[in-house]
């Protein structure tokens, strides 16, 4: 709202409407606890919402660690992602989740099957790290299992799952880091 509260309506059997409930539900709720509220993104039974002092809060299915908290646990009110500021954008899949700072930097975490988080491991991380050699990004996009980045000088970048050829680099490979879109 403009207010920068926010509502929420529909499943909630992992806690992503936020309201400290698993109950679902046929009208908003608010989300408990959250203000000044600039952006949102729902993810697979997740949700993130960006604050304008650039912090980055989230709840909901926690599986994979994509809460951004340090654990695999489920929350049904928003939690703060550790260790991120200056958050202007973030990327919300399936997994991983994705933040870009003001400095252009990308930082990624929760499950990393195909190397989605981008940091030339399969290690699942539970907290934001950084996305070594990307620099400059000014927009992203997380999907289902891969991630997308837009530089400042027009290039975009791709990694993680490279099933039917999705992140455009002529092949059909899975990139554990970034790579430029032809």
């Amino acid at each position: 709202k403009s207010d920068g509260t926010v509502w929420a309506s529909g499943g909630n059997t992992d806690g992503q409407l936020g309201d400290g409930t698993t109950t679902n539900r046929t009208t908003p709720a608010q989300v408990t606890g959250l203000s000044n509220v600039v952006a949102l993104s729902a993810g697979h039974y997740h949700s993130f919402a960006l604050k304008s002092d650039g912090t980055v809060w989230a709840w909901g299915f926690n599986g994979y660690g994509q809460l951004g908290d340090g654990t695999t646990l489920n929350r049904s009110t928003p939690g703060q992602v550790s260790g991120l500021s200056n958050v202007v954008a973030f990327g919300v899949g399936y997994s991983p989740t994705l933040a870009l700072k003001n400095d252009g930097t990308v930082w990624a975490w929760g499950q990393n099957y195909y190397g989605q988080l981008g940091d030339g491991t399969m290690t699942e991380r539970h907290t934001p790290g950084q996305i070594i050699g990307l620099s400059n990004v000014v927009a992203l996009s997380a999907g289902t299992g891969y991630s997308l980045a837009l530089k400042s000088d027009g290039t975009v970048w791709a990694w993680g799952s490279n099933g039917n050829g999705v992140l455009g680099d002529g092949t059909m490979t899975d990139r554990h880091t970034p790579v430029h879109v032809s």
